[in-house]
């Protein structure tokens, strides 16, 4: 198990937080966008390739290792599955089914697993300050989904994908902590982007080659937009946050991230904001405060 060197997210992790916040919120809508014209298992799979092929040339271009720890490729593969195949799988077909903002919703229900697994698994202490986050930030879920639970009921296949999806990412997670490998972030994170994205081809092949056409000019902006900025930077600004703290503040922290979501979808796709929103937002943000700021 790595220990964590902050309790709270240090400067350089709220930055990376509230980037990370911006660029993977404003991805659901564009995902349900990408999904009209490209079959899900393809378009994950191919952004996760081209975006684990990206992410090991510049850590190479920059002088750092891709070489794997001899012994660790076992815990590659364990990270690979459940932080990108399981977790990637399972959301874009949920986000097929469901609006884009409600599925993010589901999805983020990981902080409540994470926090349940890493008490149970790595022995971390449940402070006062997370229990208080983990109450306004699932408060401030609860709140969004109100308006939202016929939907659901609607496409039940979805609610279990993305609720499958949250625990395999809440369970990637804790595996990142229980299971360090000793290489540089970004060489580790193209790994397991490249690893993950090819069980996700390999179904997609015999499954969506029938379904594939030409995609216009948005769904390419959008696959393009995944590949460099949702995959390669995300995925390496969150592994660097997860690194940084205990588990229950590096989830509680990616609260903020389906906040940013709903509204892309108010702005995007014309969804209503009301006062489920704006008290969400509320909650969600003194949520991520009270785990990430020191006063």
């Amino acid at each position: 198990m790595i220990s964590s060197p902050h309790e709270r997210l240090p400067r350089q992790g709220l930055l990376l937080l509230a980037a990370l916040s911006l660029f993977w919120g404003a991805n659901w809508p564009i995902m349900k966008m990408v999904l009209s014209e490209v079959p899900p298992l393809y378009f994950r799979s191919c952004c996760l390739l081209l975006g684990g092929v990206g992410m090991l040339t510049l850590a190479r271009v920059s002088g750092m290792s891709l070489k794997v720890p001899a012994g660790q490729w076992n815990r590659v593969l364990w990270l690979a599955v459940f932080n990108i195949a399981g977790w990637n799988a399972l959301v874009i077909i949920g986000v097929s089914l469901l609006p884009s903002g409600r599925a993010a919703l589901l999805g983020y229900t990981m902080p409540l697993w994470s926090v349940m697994l890493s008490i149970w698994f790595l022995g971390e202490r449940l402070t006062l300050r997370s229990v208080i986050g983990l109450l306004l930030g699932l408060a401030g879920i609860v709140v969004l989904m109100g308006g939202s639970l016929e939907g659901m009921k609607q496409a039940p296949a979805g609610v279990v994908c993305m609720i499958l999806g949250a625990w395999s990412w809440a369970i990637g997670v804790v595996l990142f902590k229980r299971l360090p490998v000793a290489m540089p972030t970004s060489s580790l994170t193209g790994w397991t982007m490249l690893v993950g994205s090819l069980p996700l081809l390999v179904m997609a092949i015999p499954l969506e080659t029938s379904r594939l056409v030409v995609p216009s000019f948005w769904p390419v902006f959008g696959m393009l937009y995944n590949t460099f900025v949702a995959f390669m930077f995300c995925y390496w600004a969150w592994n660097r946050i997860v690194l940084m703290v205990p588990v229950s503040v590096s989830s509680l922290s990616s609260l903020s991230t389906p906040l940013i979501g709903v509204l892309g979808g108010v702005v995007f796709l014309g969804e209503p904001l009301g006062w489920q929103e704006i008290t969400a937002a509320l909650l969600i943000l003194a949520a991520v405060g009270s785990v990430s700021l020191k006063r």
